[in-house]
Protein backbone atom coordinates (compact mmCIF):
# COMPACT_ATOMS: atom_id res chain seq x y z
CA UNK A 1 0.00 0.00 0.00
CA UNK A 2 1.10 3.38 -1.16
CA UNK A 3 1.84 5.89 1.80
CA UNK A 4 2.77 9.39 2.22
CA UNK A 5 3.32 11.04 5.44
CA UNK A 6 4.48 15.02 5.64
CA UNK A 7 5.90 16.63 8.83
CA UNK A 8 8.00 20.00 9.64
CA UNK A 9 4.87 22.34 9.48
CA UNK A 10 4.13 24.35 13.02
CA UNK A 11 3.94 28.19 13.74
CA UNK A 12 6.65 30.55 12.43
CA UNK A 13 7.05 34.48 12.24
CA UNK A 14 6.50 36.53 8.98
CA UNK A 15 10.05 36.13 7.62
CA UNK A 16 11.16 33.22 8.89
CA UNK A 17 11.52 29.85 7.72
CA UNK A 18 10.25 25.85 7.26
CA UNK A 19 11.26 23.01 5.83
CA UNK A 20 8.34 20.38 5.11
CA UNK A 21 9.08 16.67 4.87
CA UNK A 22 7.15 13.96 2.85
CA UNK A 23 8.46 10.48 3.46
CA UNK A 24 6.92 8.06 0.87
CA UNK A 25 6.35 4.05 0.89
CA UNK A 26 9.32 2.31 -1.41
CA UNK A 27 9.56 1.22 -3.82
CA UNK A 28 7.18 3.25 -6.42
CA UNK A 29 8.70 6.96 -4.81
CA UNK A 30 11.84 7.20 -7.40
CA UNK A 31 9.43 6.50 -10.32
CA UNK A 32 7.22 9.37 -9.49
CA UNK A 33 6.95 13.02 -9.48
CA UNK A 34 6.49 14.76 -6.37
CA UNK A 35 4.13 17.77 -5.94
CA UNK A 36 3.45 19.85 -2.88
CA UNK A 37 -0.43 21.54 -2.85
CA UNK A 38 -2.00 23.82 -0.06
CA UNK A 39 -5.13 24.62 1.20
CA UNK A 40 -6.32 27.73 3.32
CA UNK A 41 -9.56 27.45 4.65
CA UNK A 42 -12.58 28.71 2.87
CA UNK A 43 -9.89 28.35 -0.05
CA UNK A 44 -9.37 25.66 -2.82
CA UNK A 45 -6.44 23.72 -2.84
CA UNK A 46 -3.60 25.33 -4.98
CA UNK A 47 -0.70 24.41 -6.45
CA UNK A 48 2.56 25.06 -5.10
CA UNK A 49 5.80 23.33 -6.34
CA UNK A 50 6.58 20.12 -7.95
CA UNK A 51 9.62 18.26 -8.99
CA UNK A 52 10.15 15.42 -12.12
CA UNK A 53 10.36 11.97 -10.99
CA UNK A 54 14.88 12.57 -11.98
CA UNK A 55 14.66 15.64 -9.73
CA UNK A 56 16.27 17.45 -12.77
CA UNK A 57 13.28 19.62 -13.82
CA UNK A 58 11.04 21.90 -11.12
CA UNK A 59 8.03 24.20 -11.52
CA UNK A 60 7.29 26.42 -8.78
CA UNK A 61 3.79 28.67 -8.49
CA UNK A 62 4.39 32.54 -8.86
CA UNK A 63 3.35 33.26 -5.21
CA UNK A 64 6.38 31.18 -3.83
CA UNK A 65 8.93 31.57 -7.03
CA UNK A 66 12.04 32.28 -4.96
CA UNK A 67 11.19 31.99 -1.49
CA UNK A 68 11.16 27.96 -1.87
CA UNK A 69 12.33 25.29 -2.70
CA UNK A 70 11.60 21.35 -3.53
CA UNK A 71 14.31 18.85 -3.45
CA UNK A 72 14.25 15.23 -3.24
CA UNK A 73 15.95 11.96 -2.21
CA UNK A 74 15.46 8.70 -3.97
CA UNK A 75 17.47 6.55 -1.36
CA UNK A 76 15.41 8.08 1.41
CA UNK A 77 12.16 8.65 -0.43
CA UNK A 78 12.04 11.52 0.55
CA UNK A 79 10.59 15.17 -0.89
CA UNK A 80 11.59 18.69 1.30
CA UNK A 81 10.26 21.82 0.44
CA UNK A 82 12.20 24.72 2.11
CA UNK A 83 10.09 27.69 2.41
CA UNK A 84 11.85 30.82 3.20
CA UNK A 85 10.47 34.71 3.69
CA UNK A 86 7.03 33.21 5.09
CA UNK A 87 4.11 35.76 4.66
CA UNK A 88 1.07 35.18 6.16
CA UNK A 89 -0.37 35.11 3.26
CA UNK A 90 1.50 31.19 3.08
CA UNK A 91 -0.86 30.28 6.18
CA UNK A 92 -2.48 26.83 5.18
CA UNK A 93 -2.77 23.16 5.44
CA UNK A 94 0.30 22.08 2.77
CA UNK A 95 -0.01 18.42 1.24
CA UNK A 96 2.40 16.43 -0.94
CA UNK A 97 1.64 14.55 -3.57
CA UNK A 98 2.65 12.32 -6.11
CA UNK A 99 2.24 11.27 -10.19
CA UNK A 100 2.92 8.17 -12.03
CA UNK A 101 3.43 10.81 -14.91
CA UNK A 102 6.91 10.52 -16.11
CA UNK A 103 6.45 13.55 -17.72
CA UNK A 104 5.51 15.61 -15.14
CA UNK A 105 7.62 18.32 -13.24
CA UNK A 106 8.73 21.20 -15.21
CA UNK A 107 5.78 23.44 -16.90
CA UNK A 108 2.23 24.10 -15.27
CA UNK A 109 0.48 21.03 -16.96
CA UNK A 110 1.69 20.19 -12.71
CA UNK A 111 -0.25 22.04 -11.09
CA UNK A 112 -3.79 20.17 -11.50
CA UNK A 113 -4.69 18.14 -8.54
CA UNK A 114 -6.11 15.60 -10.84
CA UNK A 115 -2.59 14.96 -12.39
CA UNK A 116 -1.69 13.26 -9.13
CA UNK A 117 -2.24 9.71 -8.14
CA UNK A 118 -1.48 10.11 -4.32
CA UNK A 119 -2.25 12.28 -1.33
CA UNK A 120 -0.43 12.69 2.28
CA UNK A 121 -2.52 13.83 4.82
CA UNK A 122 -1.65 17.51 5.57
CA UNK A 123 0.27 19.67 7.56
CA UNK A 124 -0.50 22.75 8.97
CA UNK A 125 1.31 25.74 8.19
CA UNK A 126 0.64 28.90 10.25
CA UNK A 127 2.91 32.49 9.77
CA UNK A 128 1.89 34.98 11.72
CA UNK A 129 2.16 38.72 11.17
Amino acid sequence: QVRMTESGGGLVQAGGSLTLSCEASAPFFSSYAMGWFRQAPGKEREFVAVIHWSGENTYYADAVKGRFTISRDGIKNTAWLRMNSLKPEDTAVYYCAASGNTRLGGDRSASYPREYDYWGQGTQVTVSS
